[in-house]
């Protein structure tokens, strides 16, 4: 194999969607997302996506050598962010619950015990022309600390675990 640096890749921007179970997930990298809503802007962290297939050693009784291992049957894959940007997408995504709007405010419950429930997500993936897309359904299993403080954005760390195993659509292992 040849080795080919135009082929190593950088997340240089993206995007993070949410949208209902009944949305479609798209078909293609290009497809478009109907019925999915941006988040808005993510801090310059990016996003973390741990994959987790714990694994469990079967030891024989001879030697206690290990002759096997087999997946312990909890694989699953996580993904950590921190939003950045507050709108009412991002709040009724981090709180799991409904902003109410009205000509002056907007009105929402935080409570710690919410989820929002399962979801379809899409993370979008962006170096140039090149898209990296995975789709999959999940829940926001964790929202960290909320810090307010003088010169930084209010941010939300999310925690979202897939509950199925993520399609990944990528424009870059098209066909020659």
């Amino acid at each position: 194999m040849t080795l080919d640096a135009t082929k190593v890749r950088v997340a240089v921007a993206g995007e993070w969607l949410v949208g209902p179970t009944t949305a479609s997930a798209p078909a293609t990298a290009i497809a478009v997302t109907t019925g999915y809503v941006g988040l808005g802007y993510v801090s310059e962290d990016g996003i973390e996506r741990t994959p987790d297939a714990p694994k469990k050693d079967i030891p024989a009784w001879q030697n206690s050598a290990v002759v096997r291992s087999v997946s312990d049957g909890a694989a699953k894959t996580t993904y950590k962010f921190t939003l950045i940007e507050t709108n009412q997408a991002t709040i009724e995504f981090a709180f799991g619950t409904t902003v109410t709007q009205t000509a002056t405010e907007g009105t929402y419950n935080a409570d710690p015990t919410a989820t929002g429930g399962t979801k379809k997500h899409i993370l979008d993936v962006i170096d140039g022309a090149n898209l990296r897309r995975e789709t999959f359904d999940g829940e926001l299993t964790s929202l960290g600390a909320i810090k307010f403080a003088g010169g930084e954005p209010v941010a939300y760390e999310c925690e979202v675990t897939a509950y199925t195993v993520p399609v990944i659509h990528d424009t870059t292992l098209k066909t020659p």
